[in-house]
């Protein structure tokens, strides 16, 4: 463990090293946008915060490659003391997880043909299990796209005490998806979405076995330096932490710098589900690569291919109306609004974080908050402050072109 966290320290300094590359500032009139109408976005955050549903927030609106609203709000703490959020800090992302880290990461491998999403997960981890009817009779094995699409028929969550009591604490990703792969199916794989954090942590179980890495360590070879995007990692080092914006308050200290989840903080802080931390401006940067296919500022991330098929519905679960990795139309969608285009898609985090991003207009919204601290008692909805944000971007656009 102790290696692992020094060679993702020594991934973080290499990156200041080489250079933020922020994406530009620009004005609204000029990518055909209503300035005024865009204000309507910020009086929602403020309005929210103003009622303390959240703490605070940082938002910001990306379109046409340039940076149009920035803008943070409230709060980053209010125990054990209250202190002003500011646009440059560090947010545990939850399961933003899933699609930044997990869901590039395996692609990445799929493009290099080191794996194909059609590929049975007990080929990679024999103990996984099929779904089993009420004769006992076990159905089909369970595929890679299934983990991706939320349709593997693995349950939503499973306890972490428990897997502690039998595992220990840290807990190895390795024996973790062997727990995981032995819990009864709930539904035969591609015949129900469930949403699950347990298909995730496979997902990079998997890709730690391919490439001997774990998931924080080759996201931030092959996704976050490439891109320059200096503050997103893993267990963020101490010399980051008086940026991280505290969530859950345990026995009286919040955790700072520390991940939310129960199961990725079983693992030390890196799993495929959570655990990712990072800014407003490096989403920024990697919502304007997934824009341009996969490429931003001479670098490529995934072929213009894959980031399509990340971003459709998948042939094999139309019904669903999930991607690999990222939300299109399905009951968690919320985050989308009422406005923007049907190829829109993007993806959300418990702590209060999500992300939209509109190909047709090349627009992107990223809302950070900390809705989960101090706790999530007598809290607003998160879910409909996403949905009216979006809603009051989308209006502000005058031109799709």
């Amino acid at each position: 463990m102790k290696k692992n966290r020094m060679a993702v320290l020594m991934v973080c300094l290499a990156f200041a090293a080489c250079g933020r590359k922020n994406i530009p500032s620009g004005n609204a009139a000029d990518v055909g946008m209503d300035g005024d109408r865009l204000k309507l976005a910020s009086a929602v955050v403020r309005e929210a915060v103003e009622r303390r549903d959240v703490p605070g927030a940082v938002l910001l609106v990306l379109r046409k490659g340039k940076t149009i609203l920035r803008e943070a709000f409230g709060d980053s703490q209010w125990v054990p003391e209250r202190k002003p959020m500011t646009a440059d800090m560090i947010f545990d992302l939850a399961s933003l997880t899933k699609p930044i880290a997990t869901a590039t990461a395996v692609m990445i491998l799929a493009e290099r043909g080191q794996l194909s999403l059609n590929e049975k997960v007990n080929t990679f981890i024999p103990e996984f299990a099929p779904f089993t009817d009420e004769k006992g009779k076990a159905g089909e094995d369970i595929r890679l796209w299934h983990l991706m699409t939320h349709t593997s028929g693995l349950p939503p969550y499973t306890d972490a005490a428990e897997v502690e009591k039998l595992y220990g604490n840290p807990c190895p990703v390795e024996s973790l998806v062997i727990h995981i792969g032995r819990l009864p199916k709930t539904d035969p794989p591609g015949s129900k979405f469930t949403y699950s954090c347990l298909n995730y942590i496979t997902l990079a179980a998997i890709a730690k076995k391919i490439t001997r890495k774990t998931i924080a360590e080759f996201a931030a070879q092959t996704i976050f330096k490439p891109l320059g995007m200096a503050h997103t990692f893993y267990n963020p080092p101490a010399e980051f932490l008086k940026l991280c914006v505290p969530t859950l308050v345990i026995d009286g200290r919040p955790l700072i710098g520390v991940v939310h989840d129960p199961l990725a903080r079983l693992q030390g802080g890196i799993s495929g589900n959570a655990g990712l931390f990072s800014t407003a401006d490096d989403l920024a940067v990697f919502a304007q690569m997934m824009l341009n296919k996969g490429e931003y500022n001479g670098v490529r991330i995934l072929g213009p291919l894959a980031v399509e098929r990340m971003t459709s519905v998948y042939p094999k679960a139309l019904a669903f109306g999930r991607g690999l990795g990222w939300d299109l139309t399905s009951p968690y969608a919320s985050v989308a609004g009422d406005l923007f285009s049907t190829a829109s898609y993007g993806h959300s985090g418990y702590t209060g974080t999500s992300m939209w991003i509109d190909p047709e207009t090349q627009t992107a919204v990223i809302l950070l908050t900390n809705w989960v601290h101090p706790d999530e008692k007598s809290k607003g909805s998160i879910i409909a402050l996403r949905g009216r944000v979006a809603n009051a971007v989308a209006a502000a656009i005058t031109s799709k072109k």
